[in-house]
């Protein structure tokens, strides 16, 4: 199995379990070893009392897409501390895109930055995510 095809196969796993992404109304773009791209329209759900994205939704985004980046290996990660920093808001009807990647993994500690941006390419957040990997894979290899 090549990693892009474990990371698909991880992705496919994790994602049948996933409700909360589905939920928020969150898309799966891209996966590969170590990186991961998922997609959110903000709808009116989604605003805040400023009329504009809450911020726990960003997060939300940026830590779905954390997720299937750090178990893309298939090996059962979670989420160890996150840190986020939001540079400008996200409007009802834009389109964030949260892009994954994985900065660095060693033993079963990793580092990966996931940047969302709207559909313009305009920065909305940026965030660090800190994973450690937990016993368990997330199908039979």
């Amino acid at each position: 199995m090549t990693p892009k095809e474990r990371a698909e196969k991880s992705t496919a796993a994790m994602w049948a379990e996933d409700r909360a992404s589905k939920w928020a109304g969150m898309e799966i773009t891209h996966v590969d070893e170590g990186e991961a791209t998922l997609e959110l329209t903000i709808a009116q759900h989604h605003c805040n009392g400023h009329g504009i994205c809450h911020g726990g939704v960003t997060f939300m985004l940026a830590d779905s897409a954390f997720a299937f980046a750090c178990n893309s290996r298939n090996q059962s990660t979670v989420a160890q501390h996150n840190v986020i920093s939001f540079t400008a808001p996200g409007r009802l009807g834009d389109k964030l895109i949260a892009k994954a990647r994985e900065i660095s993994l060693t033993g079963r500690s990793g580092i990966y930055d996931v940047t969302v941006t709207n559909q313009d390419g305009r920065q909305i957040a940026e965030f660090r995510g800190f994973s450690r990997a937990v016993k368990g894979q997330l199908f039979d290899e």
